[in-house]
């Protein structure tokens, strides 16, 4: 294990899995400290409030905001706001725990700003079909904002340089391994 904590940032395209991908290591990698998002939107089917994301209204998100108690946030695909509360971040690297933060890509770019020492890892699909037929598959969005994300995930692919890493995320198991190893910890036996 490191010596020292250490703040990771793992981003990528929408559908890529970044959830599915974090979820393993909250489940696999206690060790983990995966911070979890406010946001603005409804919660999906299953997800709980303060687990899966901090679920507020918009003027609380924007109190937080305007208070600097966001390490970053951002409005994704046009509609929702998502970001992340400082003080969880800086608490958890303060007890000594290596902190991963599952963000979009605006948010990593702000993360950068004020934290470059940090790791940026960008999760990439094993191709462009497999994105589509995940982001299809998993039946949250309209087609409408279907082809919306989609649009966004063009220009999220080509930001893949602005990372340290790319890590693709054809299994679960073994990209979570991979990043976990990235973020200086070592990946469990299988």
């Amino acid at each position: 294990m490191s010596d020292k904590p250490r703040l990771t940032v793992l981003a990528g395209p929408t559908a890529v899995g970044k959830g599915t991908v974090s979820t393993y290591i909250r489940d696999n990698y206690p060790e983990v400290w995966l911070s979890v998002s406010a946001t603005t939107r409804e919660p999906r089917p299953g997800e709980q409030d303060g687990v899966h994301y901090f679920f507020v209204g918009a003027e609380e998100f924007d109190r937080l905001v305007a208070t600097g108690d966001m390490l970053e946030w951002a409005v994704v695909h046009g509609r929702n706001r998502y970001g992340t509360l400082r003080r969880t971040v800086e608490r958890a690297m303060a007890d000594g725990k290596s902190v991963l933060l599952e963000i979009d890509l605006q948010g990593a770019r702000q993360v950068k700003e004020s934290m470059p020492e940090a790791t940026f890892v960008f999760l990439a699909p094993p191709s462009w079909d497999e994105m589509v037929r995940r982001l299809v598959g998993r039946g949250t969005e309209t087609a409408e904002e279907q082809q919306q994300r989609l649009e966004t995930a063009k220009l999220e692919l080509a930001a893949e340089p602005e990372f340290d890493f790319t890590v693709v995320n054809d299994d679960v198991q073994r990209a979570a391994d991979e990043l976990v190893s990235l973020m200086g910890l070592l990946p469990h036996p299988r």
